[in-house]
Formats: structure tokens, sequence, C-alpha cells
């Protein structure tokens, strides 16, 4: 009979042997149902590098394991909200290994981790589904993203499992892929054009690792705005409040890592405030490629090009930092058409896409 425990998360990678063993098992069955969905190995992060990812006592993740007769870790699931009281979201993720799939063991995890989340009264569920599709696809066989850019494939797993119990698409991200070395003739000549822009208002600034006590705010307050300012279609995401303590508490863990982040932002010289960033996460092993993770534009200084102005300073940067790495990924809202327009014009190519399931309460 296959079964679901939850596992005691590993605080480190030397934690306790059994926890250590039984996170990596949960990370194998992650990745293993990802890239045969994708076929995209290079998407995979190991378990050192998660782990630090999984922590933040804000927002903890719970962990969840389906267990075969024998023993094997046959599917691995994920269940994250916030504890604050009154939070109405949390974010549920199932993989299931491609062996054991159609066998029940996903409506088995499924059931169990939507059960938690009705027990907590979360009334806003989100998921992330990925697929081999490619931009904005359309017509029969594909079913559209209500945001009217991007669209999945009907008759892919994830997308009949959750349409049939009852969750609403809504989004498309595209994930993209930088090769490096980039073209840099033409990164220099979109950095000038977006520093010729930008003016004399605003600076950049960059850095490794925790942020300088000087910008913890800011960063902190760009952090919050993700929440409200990023594209959502039309799913409206609560307001994830970030402070100081919370962005210096979360570094932390995050020094842990054989990833180094590297923020890149943007000053606006008359406030001192910054209006924008973008962190990448760069691999120790060069063999891997970077991911660019969060980056925003403030909307009160939208319209100077500052997006181009953080997209190209973080390339330059690692290339002259960080020279090796294959390619750098990222992943963006097919409706963000400005950032896509800067993704396309300095090379980036899209790989792949990831749909965003919703369920209400």
């Amino acid at each position: 009979m296959y079964r679901v425990i939850e596992l005691d998360v590993p605080t480190t990678m030397t934690d306790d042997p059994g926890r250590v063993r039984a996170f990596r098992e949960w990370v194998a069955v992650q990745n293993a149902a990802e890239v045969d969905v994708t076929g995209l190995p290079e998407l995979l992060w190991t378990p050192e590098e998660q782990l630090p990812y999984l922590l933040d006592p804000e927002a903890p993740s719970r962990l969840f394991a389906v267990r075969a007769p024998d023993g094997t870790t046959v599917a691995a699931g994920s269940y994250d909200t916030k504890s604050a009281p009154g939070t109405p979201n949390c974010w549920i993720a199932i993989a299931v290994t491609p062996d054991h799939q159609r066998h029940g063991v996903g409506t088995l995890l499924a059931d169990h981790l939507e059960a938690i989340a009705r027990d907590q009264g979360r009334t806003q569920w989100k998921t992330y589904a990925m697929t081999r599709q490619v931009g904005p696809a359309a017509g029969a066989g594909y079913l559209q993203a209500p945001t009217g850019h991007g669209a999945v494939p009907e008759g892919e797993a994830a997308v009949r499992f959750l349409s049939g119990r009852g969750w609403r698409f809504g989004q498309v991200n595209r994930i993209s892929r930088l090769l490096l070395p980039a073209d840099q003739s033409l990164v220099r000549t979109l950095l000038d054009r977006a520093s010729l822009a930008a003016g004399a208002e605003y600076r950049v600034h960059a850095w490794i690792g925790p942020t300088p006590p000087a910008w913890q705010q800011d960063i902190a307050l760009l952090r919050t705005r993700m929440s409200t300012d990023a594209p959502e279609g039309d799913m409206e995401e609560p307001e994830d409040v970030w402070t100081t303590d919370r962005l210096v508490e979360h570094e932390s863990h995050l020094a842990r890592s054989p990833r180094i982040t590297l923020t890149v932002a943007v000053e606006h010289v008359p406030s001192t405030i910054l209006a924008g960033f973008t962190q990448l996460a760069v691999p120790h092993d060069i063999a891997q490629p970077v991911f660019q993770g969060d980056t925003l534009v403030l909307r009160e200084h939208r319209g100077h090009r500052l997006g181009w102005l953080l997209k190209v300073i973080g390339i330059e940067t690692v290339e002259r930092d960080h020279a090796g790495h294959p390619s750098i990924i990222t992943f963006n809202a097919e409706e963000n058409r400005p950032m896509l327009d800067v993704n396309e014009a300095v090379g980036f190519v899209g790989v792949g896409s990831e749909g965003v399931w919703e369920r209400r309460i």
C-alpha cells in the first residue's frame, strides 16, 4: 500500500543522516518528474541548492513523500504558506516518478495536501505545472490562458489532472535561455540605449551575498512589491510583506547555498531609494546555468528602460566576474511584454513554459 509521510526537513545538509537521506530522495523524485516533462535537465537544482530556499520562518515549506510498499520514494509534494494569522493563500506542488504515474499516487498526494489547505482555512491555492510548450500557442488542442497570452497543451498529463480536480488555468510563464557568452556588441548597444533613457537621475549598484545595511529597507520593499506589482494574470494575490528582519534571516540561509546571490539594483538619485532590482543565482559549478529570479521596477519608476538597464548589467556582471557558465535561465509572464522585449533583444530564446493554476475555496 502506498502511504504519504511528512518529512522532517533538515536545517543543513550535515543534519541527521536519516533526514538528509529522505530529503535527497525527495529532490531526486521531484527532479526526475520535472525533466521527464521538460526534457531540460539544466533547470534542476541539487538538494544543497534547494534547501536554503525552503527555510523561511515566515513561509515555511512542508515536504511530503509517497512511499511504495517496498519503502521506495515514488512521489514528492510540498505545501507552502505564510505562518501569519489570517493568511488566505498557499502553494501546492506534486511530482510523481514517471514509472509510478497513472497508479493513483498523484491523487493520493493531492488529496492529502488539499486536505491540509482546507483544514488551515486557505481559500486561494496555487500550483505550477511545466510543459514542453514554447511560446504562445493557440487553436485546437490548446488551453488558452485567460490573459490572452500563452497556452498549454490540453492533452498533457498535468493539464488533465488539474482540470479534473477543479483547478483553473490562469497564466503562462515563459522559460527562456540566453547562451553565453552573449553578443557583447549587442549588450553594449542596449546598455548605452538604456543608460541614455535612464539619464542622470538613476544610478546602478551591484553586490554579492547579503544586502548591505544601507539598502535593506529598500530591498525589503521591492520584495514586498513583487507580490503586488508583478504580472499575476487575473489571479489576485495578497501582499507578501517583507521586513528587514525577515530579509536578513532569509539571506543568512542563502549564505549556506552553493549558489551565490548577485543583486543588481538601480537607485533613484533624487530620492535615494532603490527603484528596481534583479537577482541572479550563480552556481559555484560553472557547468551549471545561472538563474535570473526576482526582477522588478516599481510602477512609479517605469518608462525609463530601467528593466533593460538591470538586465544588461546583470549579463555583463556575470560574464565579467563569473565567466564560464553556459547560459542564463529566466522565467517571465507571457503578458509581461516589456520584459520579454528586453530578453528577446539581448538574445534570450524560449525553451519551455510553466502554467500557473489556481483553485479558490
